[in-house]
């Protein structure tokens, strides 16, 4: 037997899990658009999902993926936003707050908090990525001070674990 043919019958129980890195970029992406729209238009959270589903993108990105975080967000988006907010260093900032850094913050909360599975730093590139692309000219740097103080609080341990290496 081939190693080809004995790989294709083991179960899927015995598979490591491929991640789908570029997919779950883009479904990353997509539910910054959707946030924004929710953001700006206040429309409902299940129209703007079904606007999404039928774009383009939605077939190129990892849709369980962008399931389960766009249930995360849209269902806690307000909880998600008081996390971070104290972490956003003064009035001024917090009323100069864009959509675009917002919908990122609320994505990248979420994901702190609910997905521990994935590495803090992997998070925070991400949403630094998204800010470099969506986001004004700073506002990846911004990002990244209010993330920076979040992953401290919510990914202690982690970071602990990771200076003690």
């Amino acid at each position: 037997m081939s190693i080809e043919e004995n790989m294709s019958e083991k179960t899927p129980a015995t598979k490591k899990e491929k991640i789908d890195f570029m997919g779950r970029r883009r479904a990353r992406a997509l539910a910054v658009q959707g946030l924004y729209q929710y953001q700006l238009a206040h429309a409902p959270i299940d129209d703007i999902r079904l606007h999404l589903t039928d774009s383009p993108n939605y077939a190129r990105c990892d849709e369980t993926y962008f399931d389960a975080l766009w249930r995360g967000v849209s269902g806690q988006y307000e909880k998600l936003r008081d996390n971070f907010l104290p972490f956003v260093s003064s009035e001024r900032d917090k009323q100069a707050l864009s959509p675009v850094e917002t919908a990122i913050l609320v994505l990248a909360t979420w994901e702190l908090s609910e997905r521990p599975e994935i590495p803090y730093r992997i998070i925070l590139n991400e949403a630094i990525d998204l800010a470099k692309v969506y986001g004004g000219t700073d506002g990846h740097r911004f990002v990244n001070g209010v993330l920076d103080k979040l992953a401290a609080q919510l990914r202690a341990d982690e970071i602990r674990a990771l200076k003690e290496s």
